[in-house]
């Protein structure tokens, strides 16, 4: 797996995007959500409506009682990867319908996590995306894929 590339000027594109929408009031939609902040990600590069890669710092506070970022923490930064990236191919609100994942190996302290997630089939209703995960020298961390349901637009 390579590393995904720092691109400034796809996350200006991305930020342009996200403030393009037009969210009805009293929706309570905050971009990015509370969890990304937690995981302190960082929006690493974006291809338009098509592929999302963000980069997230491993923390002590992460790991698991053998010493790798756990499991579930992997799984939401995923999450935190995919929600973006459906909520601006829907051009609005879409939920998870299920997502799972795949880990390869572990992740400790002090590394990065990048993940890279990529719309593969979009319809009115639906989406399905993929994502991979990777530490800072491209070596496969873990895999996902999720089924989002877009919600109707008022």
């Amino acid at each position: 797996m390579s590393l995904p590339k720092r691109n400034e000027e796809s996350e200006e594109m991305f930020h342009k995007e996200m403030r393009a929408l037009r969210i009805p009031e009293g929706i309570g939609i905050q971009i990015p959500p509370p969890s990304f902040g937690w995981l302190r990600g960082e929006f690493w590069s974006y291809t338009s409506r098509k592929e999302l890669s963000v980069r997230f710092p491993v923390f002590e506070e992460e790991l698991n009682p053998l010493g790798n970022m756990q499991g579930g923490v992997i799984a939401a930064a995923f999450d935190n990867t995919f929600g973006p990236l459906s909520f601006l191919c829907a051009k609005g609100p879409a939920v998870t319908l299920d997502m799972n994942q795949q880990y390869v190996r572990g992740i400790r302290s002090g590394d990065y996590l990048y993940i890279t997630a990529k719309l593969v089939n979009y319809s009115p209703y639906s989406m399905y995306m993929t994502a991979e995960a990777c530490n800072s020298k491209g070596k496969p961390v873990a895999s996902a894929g999720t089924n989002s349901l877009i919600l109707k637009r008022v």
